[in-house]
């Protein structure tokens, strides 16, 4: 278990991701899965408010909605860690006070719970004043309905701007950021905002840990793969790509485990990684991603050099 930097939230090394609940996986599935994610000594889940309002017929929601009558359903609220994300559903937009505050209860609601233990300001709000964004995360957080607060898909600026906001004014600050991050999409995180996660001491918890699915091993070259995720994937479909999974396929057999769990491995090796995040339709393909190995330096050099 790993604990993240400036909290007391105690997670395991794989946050599953709920963006697939109510879309790829219909909610007998999804909670399938969740019972063989927990059933694995799992306790941190990623959703947001508008998870899957993309879907047709969809209206946001439907992941809190399949998360929160799991965990009524089990009793296991107090054992999970749930982070859920305010901004960009269409219904309940942007960073302002009167939606973040609207939101949060809307999220509640849905999950069935008190408290949201990580809430992620989804996307920056140019429209308004991180001051005021800022101050009603802290309200939330002192009244007990949020326990901690983060940053997703913020440049380098916007995430120092924020925490220095903070500090000035004293109030909580975000904790850590989930960006897109893996072994075929390095140069966004690692050209300035990996500086900026370790200088401030914080977390980064990866979206697309693999790449849209594309490190998940079912990509191969000729090979046509019948998925809602299929088109996400595509743009890794070149030489690059392939030769990233010839190293990781060489890496796998060596350790006997599947290719997602390599590729997770190169992110979990990287300084600043607290807990990649990576979604499960399957049982078969939560067992995948939940197998866990420790890779060598030479490796790891490997994989850097064939990605950089």
């Amino acid at each position: 278990m790993i604990k993240l930097p400036k909290t007391n939230l105690v997670v395991h090394p794989l946050c599953l991701g709920g963006n697939g609940f109510g879309w790829t996986a219909d909610a007998e599935e999804s909670q399938q899965v969740l019972d063989a994610y927990a059933g694995y000594g799992g306790n941190f889940i990623d959703t947001a408010d508008m998870y899957s309002e993309w879907a047709p017929g969809h209206i946001g929601g439907e992941s809190e909605t399949i998360i929160g009558n799991w965990m009524k359903s089990r009793r296991n609220r107090a054992q999970m860690v749930i982070a859920s994300k305010v901004c960009k559903l269409s219904t309940r937009a942007g960073l302002s006070r009167k939606n973040i505050v609207a939101a949060c209860e809307d999220s509640l609601d849905r999950l069935q719970t008190d408290y949201i233990d990580l809430y992620y300001a989804h996307a920056e709000d140019p429209g308004t004043p991180i001051e005021e964004t800022l101050h009603a995360f802290n309200d939330l957080i002192e009244a007990g309905k949020v326990r901690f607060i983060a940053s997703s898909n913020f440049s380098v600026g916007a995430m120092q701007s924020a925490l220095d906001t903070s500090f000035n004014h004293k109030q909580a600050a975000f904790v850590g950021v989930q960006n897109n991050y893996n072994l075929l999409f390095r140069s966004e995180y690692e050209n300035g905002m990996r500086e900026t996660v370790a200088s401030n001491g914080l977390a980064i918890m990866p979206y697309f840990g693999l790449a849209r699915g594309f490190l998940s091993g079912k990509y191969r070259r000729g090979v046509s793969v019948e998925s809602k995720r299929a088109n996400g994937a595509a743009e890794y479909q070149n030489e690059r790509g392939w030769k990233t999974l010839e190293v990781i396929d060489e890496i796998a057999a060596r350790h006997k485990v599947s290719v997602a769990a390599v590729a997770l491995a190169w992110l979990r090796a990287q300084p600043t990684v607290s807990t990649p995040i990576a979604s499960a339709r399957t049982v078969q393909q939560l067992a995948e991603i939940m197998q866990q190995v420790t890779l060598v330096p030479s490796e790891i050099g490997a994989l850097s050099e064939v990605t950089g």
